[in-house]
C-alpha cells in the first residue's frame, strides 16, 4: 500500500486528488496547512508528499524545509499556480522531488507520482526546490513557462548545490551565458568571482595567455608578467563559451586543470594550483567533433558531467509572450520610460516566426520596434518586413501541409472536462472576493474571440453565437478596447 500525503488548503484540490488516486493500492491522506501536514508525516509515515506552495499559515517552502530537516529521503512534489523562474530554480535547490504547475495534466501527474514512489522505494536522494516572489521572476533574464524551460530551471537548481562541471549546449542566441550565470548565482561560489571567456572571439595564439597568463619574455610583446583568467578566478567560476572552437593544444591544458587543478603560465615552469569551477558552452555538436578528432574525447567526458540542453525559441513558442513583456520592461527601464503596449496582432506574428537567431533575435526585433514606433503602441508596420513576409508564407502553406500530415480519423475531438474548468474558475474567484465569475468569464470569452479572429467582429460574434450588435454592446460595457493590447 502506497501512502500519499496531500498538503493543500483548497477543498477542491483535495477532492480532485481523492478522485484521481482512488485506487486499492493507494491510501491518500489530506492536510489543509503546513503545520497539520508536519504532524501527519509523523503519524501517517507517507511514502510521498504532494504540497502546495502558497497556503495560509506556514507556506509550502517553509514546510518543505522542515521536512528536509527531519527526513531527507521523503520525496516531496511541490505544486503551484504561480510558477516563476526563480521558484523552479530555488525549489530544486531546496530538495523537492519535482515541481508542478497547476492546472495538472492528470496522466502526467500519475506518471510523476509513480516515479516518485519508485524513487522512495529505491531510497534514492531527492531533488530540491524552493520558490521566491514573482517580483524576482525576471531577475536573471531567463524567462519561460514551457515544459522545456522548466526542465532547464530544475537542472540549474540541481547543479547549484554542487561543484560539478557543466556543459551547456544550444543554438546561438538561446541564452547559454544566462544559464551559466544562473548556476553561479545560486551556487555556494556566488560570493566569489565569475569570469566569462568567449573562446571563439580570442585569436588562438592569445587564448592560452588569456586563460593561463604568461611570464615576462615568454613571447614577443610579453614585456611584463600577466595573470590569466584561471588565476584571477581562484575559488570562483569560469565560463568557457564556444569551447568547441578551442585548439587541441589549449584543450590539453584545460584538461589538466580539470584533472589536477594545476597549470603553468605561458613561458613558465612553476605549477600554479587553483580551485575553479568550470562551466562550458557550445553551439556545436561536440560528439561529432570528437569523432572527427577535432575535440579531445577525454576533455569532452570531463566537461559533460551534467548537460543542459537549451531549446531553440521555435520549440517553445508559448514563451514568446513572456519574453516580449520582459524585453519591453527591460528596454523601457533602460530609457527611464513607460513600457510600450503591443497589440495581439503583433504577438501572433511574433509567435509564428521561426526565430533562427532565437531569443537574441527576438530582443533585437523588439528593440527596433520600440525605436521606430511612432506612438505608445507597437504595430505590425513597426516589425521588420522579412519577419512579416515569413509569417505570411507560413500562413499560406501550413493549412495544406497539416491536412496532408494528419489523417482524419473520423473520431470527435475529446471535449474538455467542464466540471474541472468550473472548479478552477471558482477557485480563481475566491482568490479575490471582489470578482464575480459570470461577468469575468463573459468578458474573457469576448477578448479571446476577438483575438482568435484578429479583431474581426463579424467572425467573433459568430464564434460566440451572438449578434454583432450584441458584441459591440459587450465591448463597450466591459471596456474591452483597452484590453486588446498587452503591456
Amino acid at each position: 500500500m502506497d501512502r500519499l500525503l496531500l498538503i493543500d488548503d483548497e477543498a477542491d484540490v483535495q477532492y480532485s486528488f481523492r478522485r484521481i488516486f482512488d485506487s486499492p493500492g493507494i491510501e491518500l491522506t489530506a492536510a489543509s496547512s503546513g503545520e497539520e501536514g508536519l504532524k501527519l508525516i509523523t503519524k501517517v509515515r507517507p511514502d510521498l508528499v504532494l504540497m502546495d506552495v502558497r497556503m495560509g499559515g506556514m507556506n509550502g517552502m517553509e514546510t518543505l524545509r522542515r521536512i528536509r530537516q527531519t527526513d531527507a529521503k521523503l520525496p516531496v512534489i511541490m505544486m503551484t499556480a504561480y510558477g516563476t523562474t526563480q521558484t523552479a530554480i530555488e525549489a530544486m535547490k531546496l530538495g523537492a522531488y519535482d515541481y508542478l504547475l497547476k492546472p495538472f495534466d492528470v496522466p502526467k501527474l500519475k506518471q510523476l507520482v509513480a516515479a516518485a514512489l519508485q524513487a522512495a522505494r529505491d531510497m534514492k536522494q531527492v531533488v530540491s526546490y524552493q520558490p521566491l516572489l514573482e517580483s524576482e521572476d525576471y531577475a536573471l533574464g531567463i524567462v519561460g513557462r514551457s515544459e522545456a524551460m522548466q526542465n532547464v530551471f530544475k537542472l540549474i537548481g540541481q547543479l547549484a548545490t554542487s561543484d560539478a562541471t557543466a556543459l551547456i549546449t544550444g543554438e546561438s542566441g538561446t541564452g547559454k551565458e544566462l544559464v551559466a550565470r544562473a548556476i553561479y548565482h545560486h551556487s555556494r561560489r556566488s560570493g566569489q568571482p565569475f569570469l566569462a571567456i568567449n573562446c571563439a572571439a580570442i585569436p588562438e595564439n592569445l587564448l592560452e595567455s588569456e586563460l593561463f597568463g604568461h611570464e615576462k619574455g615568454a613571447f614577443t610583446g610579453a614585456t611584463a608578467q600577466r595573470i590569466g583568467k584561471f588565476e584571477q578566478c581562484d575559488k570562483g567560476t569560469i565560463f568557457l563559451d564556444e569551447i568547441g572552437d578551442m585548439s587541441l593544444a589549449t584543450q590539453t591544458r584545460i584538461l589538466r586543470v580539470l584533472q589536477a587543478g594545476t597549470f603553468e603560465r605561458v613561458g613558465g615552469n612553476q605549477p600554479i594550483r587553483v580551485d575553479v569551477r568550470v562551466i562550458a558552452a557550445t553551439n556545436k555538436p561536440l560528439e561529432h567533433a570528437v569523432s572527427a578528432k577535432e575535440f579531445r574525447e577525454d576533455l569532452f567526458y570531463r566537461l559533460n558531467v551534467v548537460r543542459i540542453q537549451i531549446p531553440p525559441l521555435r520549440e517553445r513558442r508559448e514563451d514568446v509572450r513572456l519574453l516580449v513583456n520582459y524585453f519591453l520592461k527591460k528596454l523601457a527601464e533602460g530609457q527611464s520610460q513607460r513600457p510600450k503596449s503591443i497589440s495581439l496582432e503583433v504577438i501572433n506574428a511574433l509567435e509564428q516566426h521561426r526565430w533562427p537567431g532565437n531569443v537574441r533575435e527576438l530582443e533585437n526585433v523588439i528593440q527596433r520596434a520600440i525605436v521606430v514606433a511612432k506612438g505608445d503602441a507597437i504595430l505590425l508596420s513597426d516589425l521588420p518586413s522579412e519577419l512579416l513576409g515569413g509569417c505570411r508564407a507560413r500562413q499560406e502553406t501550413e493549412p495544406s501541409s497539416k491536412a496532408a500530415a494528419v489523417p482524419d480519423s473520423g473520431a470527435p475531438e475529446e471535449a474538455p472536462d467542464m466540471a474541472a474548468v468550473t472548479r478552477i474558475l471558482f477557485r480563481w474567484a475566491r482568490l479575490d472576493g471582489t470578482r464575480k465569475v459570470i461577468p469575468a468569464v463573459e468578458r474573457q470569452l469576448i477578448i479571446q474571440a476577438l483575438a482568435e479572429t484578429k479583431g474581426n467582429q463579424v467572425q467573433a460574434a459568430k464564434l460566440l453565437g451572438i449578434t454583432r450588435a450584441t458584441l459591440r454592446k459587450r465591448v463597450e460595457k466591459f471596456d474591452i478596447k483597452q484590453e486588446l493590447s498587452i503591456k
